[in-house]
């Protein structure tokens, strides 16, 4: 068998391994150790992080959100990084926030993440998903529930954040001032100071 032959074969399990997969993952697939690394060394495939792999065939993606969504299925994109995704503030975060519910434990992650723990009863509201590739997805708030948030935590992120995201939203057509306020009726300490900026903008 030629040198071609061998490299096919032993490459073969990598189709069946979606675009981002585990070192665990790969054994079972049945690729061994070795044929793991000659991939990488080939550049076939390239580490995302620690013991996570991504084809290099795959489409374009944002490894760093790839690697947040591998470790921490329940993480959600959050604060400056959803209102940013949202196009409701031009800050340029330096690190990925992102939300667990809280007690879960942190992820070491090579990507650049500020960890936020929020209740885990009010966790799921205004939570969707942001497809990031065919095979993954993360969470991400809501531009309603991502403003509720930015202000009630306008002590630690600052109130520019909170208010001129508020300001920018208003401007946008398909805002609605009183489905804001009943999500913020689940969070007692946003909804009096959100009712009043709008009282002041409105």
């Amino acid at each position: 068998m030629g040198s071609a032959d061998r490299s096919e074969t032993e490459s073969a399990p990598l189709g069946i391994l979606p675009a981002t997969f585990s070192y665990s993952q790969a054994l079972e697939a049945g690729l061994s150790e070795w044929q793991l690394y000659q991939l990488r060394d080939q550049g076939i495939i390239e580490p995302v992080g620690r013991g996570l792999y991504r084809r290099h065939d795959a489409d374009g993606a944002d490894i760093d959100l790839i690697e947040v969504a591998h470790r921490a299925p329940s993480a959600t994109l959050c604060l400056t990084t959803a209102l940013a995704r949202h196009g409701l503030t031009d800050e340029i975060p330096s690190r990925i926030d992102a939300a667990l519910p809280r007690g879960r434990h942190r992820p070491a992650t090579t990507a650049p993440v500020a960890w936020h723990w929020f209740d885990p009863a009010t966790f799921e509201i205004g939570r969707t998903e942001l497809q990031l590739d065919p095979d993954t997805s993360i969470g991400l708030y809501s531009a309603e529930r991502s403003i509720i948030d930015a202000v009630r935590l306008r002590h630690r992120e600052g109130p520019d954040l909170a208010y001129a995201a508020l300001r920018r939203w208003l401007r946008r057509g398909n805002a609605s001032p009183a489905k804001l306020l009943r999500m913020a009726r689940q969070f007692p300490r946003a909804e009096r100071p959100l009712r009043e900026a709008l009282e002041i903008l409105l």
